[in-house]
This record gives C-alpha cells, structure tokens and sequence, in this order.
C-alpha cells in the first residue's frame, strides 16, 4: 500500500493536492456547528524527496524578489549581510539559500543591497558561488582574500545602515557568531562600522511573513500532519486494553519517516480517564500506559515540508463495550475548546501585541465561564518562530519580548491552549481538551490552514 502512495506522489499536482486535502469528512457526533470543523481520514500524496527543491526554490525566489526589498525598506537596512559557517549556520542561512542544501560552504557570505529603485541586489562572496538567485560578488582565493572582498563589496555600495544578525531576545536573529563578527568588524574602515545596526526586526519580519505561494501551499502541509493523527487514534493502529501509548507516538514517528517528513519534536501521545486527577492546578492533565476502553486521548505532533512547519494536538475518544457514541459530556467539553478557539482568534487584530490579543480572549474566556490557558505562538519556516506571542503554559500573563511583537497580516499562528470542564459522566471529573492547529491571519479573520477539530476521534 505504501508504495503505491509513493508511486501516485509522482504524478502529484500541487495545487490539485491541496483542494482534495481539504475534503475532509465532518463526524455526525452530536454537537454544536463550528466554523472549519474537518476531519480529514486519508492522507494526501507526498511529493518524492527530487522533486522537492524545485517547490521550495521557486517559493524562495518569489521571497526574494518581492517580499525582501519592501520589508528592507520597512525595517530600514540598507545593506544586510547574512555571513554562516560550515556547521555553524545562522537560523536563517537555510531559508535564503537554494535547494538542496545541507550545509554552508567553508565561510558563506551573503550580501543584500537596497537600491535606489526599490529591487535588492543578491550577492555572494564564497569560496564556491551559489548560483541562482545569487551573482558572484567573488569567488575562489583564501580566507582572507575573501574577507578584503567583502569589505570592498560594502565599501562600494555606501549603504547607511548595514544589518547583521545580532539580537539579546530572539535566538533566531541572533546567528552571527562571535568570531565571525569580530572579523567582519575587523575588515570594515571607521566609518562603516558605525553603521552596523542589528537586523533583528528584519529578520522577525523576513521569517513570520507567508506569502501568497506559500498560503496555497499550507494546507497540504497541515493536512499531511492531521491525516496521520487520524491514523494513529483508530483501530488501525490502537487495540484497547493491548497499545500503549508510546507505541501510538511511535507509530506517528515511523509514519512521518515514511512519507520522507522530518518532524520538529518526538511526538507526545497521553491518555486521562475517569478517576485520574486533573485539576485547575494541573498545567496539563494525562498520563502514559496502556489504553483502555474510557481512555481520553491526546497527541502533539509536528513536521516540516517544502519549508514550513505545523503543530497540532487534538484529542480521541476508546468507546467502551456497549457504547456507541462519545459521551455528550465529552461533546460538550470539544465544543467549550472551539468556543475559546473562536473567542482567541476574535480577538486578532492588525498592529495589537501578542501580550494585548492574549488579555483580550483570556477575558473573554472568563466571561464565558470557560477554564482556559492560552499557549498561542508564531509558525512557519521554524516551528516556534518569531512573531507575537500570546502566553505561555508556564505564565498566563504578559510574556517578555515575545508578547510585545504587534499582529501582521499574512503570518501564521498555532493557535493553542486547553480548556477544563466536569464530564458528568465521569461524576463531574474534570477532562482537559487540548488543542492545537495551524491558522494563519489574513487582516481580517483567522484562517485554519487544513480545518480545525470539532468532532472526537473515535477508538471502537
């Protein structure tokens, strides 16, 4: 069966592949209607790893060309220098730098120029040009002979503000080492180092914003993600009272492995059940062991494909014997996880801090009546990526530095949190739904990337 997948993954047309994604099927569990609900059950066709780059690099070149120069003219850096060494790659090396690419090249120099005209002039000062999208500024000789032609490069192009990637609150900002920048201000005259500046909001910028190429695409990504989970949490792959849930997790793992996905982090399966403990104390409720029928599921995981990320959790239901429907107990908790999914994404606004848009819904969360924690982070070509941040599991409050970022419109979000809530089937023990999905905001609205989940996967 697998290889057949791999076989139709060659016929793979993308813009097809992210309509049929979408098509997921709505559970008829009895709850409220929710905007984007979807389940997807099948799992969309791969692209095979050769045929990969030519998306990811024509993605990059649409970046370059028409993104880069008005967020350059945005942040005001003139000239940007992103320098990188072999196994010592700065974070954003490898989302400027054509496909396939594994590491930098001895010392990789990477120049953008800010015209006059408002188009950006792409250069590279290596021991091995890059070619495409990149002109050789220089090439061959040694070390230091490359370092004199950087600093003659800059001399030329008498940019007033010259940007390198130093920041103290954003690790993916902050990827020119020491000895790098120590040589790099060592070749540069008086004059032109005063007008070193950090890029660091460039860099933010450069990494939180999706473009239109990128938006057709996401869905794909997401719904690749979301189609294993409902693979995992079914009888395909759970036997009640026989799986634990480390082989669920790893059953994700080797799934992903198969379909050529990396994924960001291992992924997390639990369990809660009636008698266990969850209470508001508790930041998370649920243990690992072997799943029974009654069993509350729950699973995180995380891939990247064709450069973007995802991070999804949702949640399964182990029917017990004579049951043939999750309890409406159960229902109604998934639907108190949607209603503060809709009460957190209302309050997206353009030019609102994270720290705003997290005091905002937990408010109107708690004039709902609902139990929640808001956890809400940027995603994209990092899974936790630069952007407003709106909370944290451990502080439910304003958050340093990331949550003073303000909201852009085309940037993508995990929109992630729980909620708490009696089961009265389980003598109003509480249950914790947690939730995950990858949206994005347009400037207006919050848009699921593949759907959302409004009805319980279910174990039978």
């Amino acid at each position: 069966m697998h290889a057949n997948r791999r076989a139709l993954s060659a016929v793979f047309i993308l813009v097809a592949a992210v309509a049929l994604c979408l098509a997921g099927v709505v559970s008829a569990q009895a709850a409220p209607a929710f905007e984007q609900g979807r389940i997807i059950r099948s799992t969309p066709d791969v692209l095979p790893l050769r045929e990969r780059p030519a998306v990811a690099n024509r993605i990059l070149n649409d970046r370059l060309e028409n993104l880069l120069p008005g967020l350059m003219q945005e942040t005001g850096i003139d000239l940007w220098l992103v320098l990188a060494r072999e196994y010592a790659e700065d974070p954003v090396y490898f989302t400027l730098v054509p496909q396939p690419s594994h590491a930098a090249r001895r010392t990789t120099m990477l120049i953008f120029d800010l015209k006059a005209d408002g188009t950006v002039d792409r250069l590279s000062v290596n021991r091995y040009p890059l070619g495409e999208p990149y002109t050789a500024a220089w090439s061959g000789g040694d070390l230091d002979e490359q370092w004199q032609a950087l600093a003659r490069v800059i001399a030329e192009r008498e940019p007033e503000r010259i940007g390198i990637n130093v920041s103290d609150g954003w690790a993916v900002a902050d990827g020119l080492t020491h000895g790098l920048h120590q040589r790099l201000l060592g070749v540069l005259d008086k004059d032109l180092r005063e007008r070193v500046v950090s890029a660091e909001n460039l860099v933010i910028r450069w990494l939180e914003t999706r473009t239109e190429g990128e938006l057709a695409i996401y869905p794909q990504v997401v719904a690749l993600a979301r189609s294993v989970i409902g693979e995992a949490f079914s009888n395909q792959v759970i036997t009640p009272g026989v799986t634990d849930t480390a082989a669920v997790e790893w059953f994700i793992a080797e799934r992903f492995e198969e379909l050529d996905l990396p994924i960001w982090f291992h992924p997390h399966v639990n369990r809660q059940r009636e008698g266990g403990a969850c209470t508001d104390e508790d930041a998370f409720c649920g243990g690992s062991g072997v799943i029974l029928p009654g069993d509350v599921l729950h699973t995180d995981v995380g891939i990247c494909y064709l450069g973007l990320c995802t991070d999804t959790q949702e949640m399964g239901y182990v029917l017990r014997a004579g049951e043939s429907e999750v309890p409406a107990g159960l229902v109604e908790a998934l639907a108190t996880g949607n209603r503060w999914q809709d009460l957190l994404t209302d309050a997206f606004r353009s030019g609102r801090s994270g720290d705003e848009i997290f005091a905002a819904a937990l408010s109107a969360s708690r004039k709902a009546g609902i139990r929640a924690s808001i956890y809400t982070h940027p995603i994209g070509m990092f899974g936790h990526a630069p952007g407003p941040g709106m909370g944290m599991w451990d502080n439910q409050g304003p958050v340093p530095v990331y949550g003073a970022r303000i909201l852009h419109p085309n940037t993508a979000y995990a929109i992630e949190g729980n909620i708490k809530q009696a089961v009265p089937e389980w003598d109003d023990q509480n249950v914790a739904i947690k939730l995950e999905q990858t949206a994005w905001f347009d400037g207006e609205r919050v848009i699921y990337a593949a759907g959302r989940q409004t009805a319980w996967h279910v174990v039978r």
